[in-house]
């Protein structure tokens, strides 16, 4: 595990190798239990590894459920559907406070609009790397996006004084909610690569 960058660091404490994975679940489809063995990795690196996920861990530990949820649905390789649910309610709220008044319908689009800014925002930073294109970032493909998904039809027409403002207020909450998940994360590497 390499300790480049927060995001990286919180996607590699939680992944788990596949060659292992696997042979657990066959294990567990072909037996109905686990038994313990003695093969698993035995090396200096693997000792490594786990030291460094579980500091980086604990650091993830410290924050409250929604950040938690939040943080584990951008950079976690396997997500919960609840995760997923937090974090579409931690932005969505937030959104809701700081954006002005609406209807009760405008809220329901708006919803779903911050649904799909959120999903454009984790493929942005997927896997912690943060290399990613925003491939909605025109209007018209992020409608057509919404439309196909959420059947939600937004016009074009008032899209930028309708949902613009929006959208580019989704996206900063969800920049500032990643800040927040991510500061514990960055403060213990910071540490870490002190000493």
């Amino acid at each position: 595990m390499q300790l480049n960058t927060a995001r990286q660091a919180w996607h590699d404490c939680t992944y788990g190798s596949w060659g292992a994975q696997s042979a657990f679940a066959a294990q567990l489809t072909q037996l109905g239990t686990r038994i313990q063995t003695t093969t698993g990795q035995r090396h200096a690196a693997r000792a490594v590894h786990q030291a460094l996920a579980g500091a980086i861990q604990a650091a993830i530990a410290s924050l409250s459920r929604p950040l938690r949820a939040f943080g584990n649905y951008l950079y976690a390789p396997h997500v919960e559907a609840w995760e997923q649910q937090a974090a579409e309610l931690a932005v969505f709220l937030l959104v809701q406070q700081r954006g002005k008044r609406m209807t009760a319908t405008k809220r329901e689009k708006l919803e779903v609009l911050v649904k799909g800014v959120l999903l454009r925002y984790r493929y942005m930073h997927q896997g912690g790397q943060s290399a990613n294109v925003d491939p909605l970032a025109a209007p018209e493909a992020f409608r057509g996006w919404l439309q196909a998904h959420y059947q939600l039809s937004l016009s074009a027409v008032r899209w930028e004084r309708e949902w613009g403002g929006y959208v580019r207020l989704a996206f900063d909450c969800c920049e500032d909610l990643d800040k927040q998940a991510l500061a514990p994360i960055a403060t213990r590497i910071h540490a870490m690569k002190k000493k």
